[in-house]
């Protein structure tokens, strides 16, 4: 059993008998009251999120998970097609379900899937991942005086701000927990 206070944005929870994983979380304490976690979770089979406000010693089922190795294949629009790589056993996650990963899923990428009961629900996506711009302005001598940036659509439609020398074609890498520009990759 875990409490609030050990929550971690990811991790995986059982809540009302049913499987959410916290998206956010926030320590509130307010002058001569009980602290309180505001949590925002995400239940992991309707797609649906709520937000509540925990007590600290509210109790929880940690649940164990089991990670495999899994290689993407294609979308069809609603549903994300994966392969495991272990046993090339084909599954599917609703893009409800999967919400802001998409962004970061292209063609072949290796991710872990989360599966708890033998079922996969969820993706671990790496800290980093390299998407390539397809649209963004052109650079311009001089620009790099003020030190800001500029837009960019990315290969899987994300729009990052990035640096005023990144152009059209070139490839960068993006932090999932932050979706932010990390750095041009050769």
């Amino acid at each position: 059993m875990i409490t609030p206070n050990d929550f971690r944005t990811g991790l995986l929870v059982r809540h009302r008998n049913e499987i959410y994983e916290i998206i956010e979380y926030e320590r509130v304490k307010i002058a001569q009251r009980r602290a309180f976690v505001r949590t925002k979770f995400k239940n992991l089979l309707t797609g649906r999120i709520i937000e509540e406000n925990l007590s600290s010693d509210e109790k929880f089922e940690d649940l164990q998970v089991e990670r495999k190795r899994c290689q993407y294949l294609y979308n069809d629009g609603e549903n994300f097609h994966f392969m495991e790589t272990e046993h090339y056993d084909q599954f599917v996650l609703p893009k409800d379900i999967l919400g802001d990963k998409t962004q970061y899923i292209t063609e072949n990428l290796m991710v872990d899937v989360m599966y708890i009961d033998g079922h996969p629900l969820t993706l671990d996506m790496p800290t980093f991942v390299v998407l390539a711009v397809v649209e963004t302005e052109p650079d311009y001598k001089g620009d790099t005086a003020t030190g800001g940036g500029k837009p960019a659509k990315l290969e899987t439609g994300l729009m990052v701000s990035v640096p005023f020398f990144v152009a059209v074609g070139n490839k960068i890498r993006i932090d999932t927990r932050t979706n932010t520009y990390a750095e041009r990759v050769n």
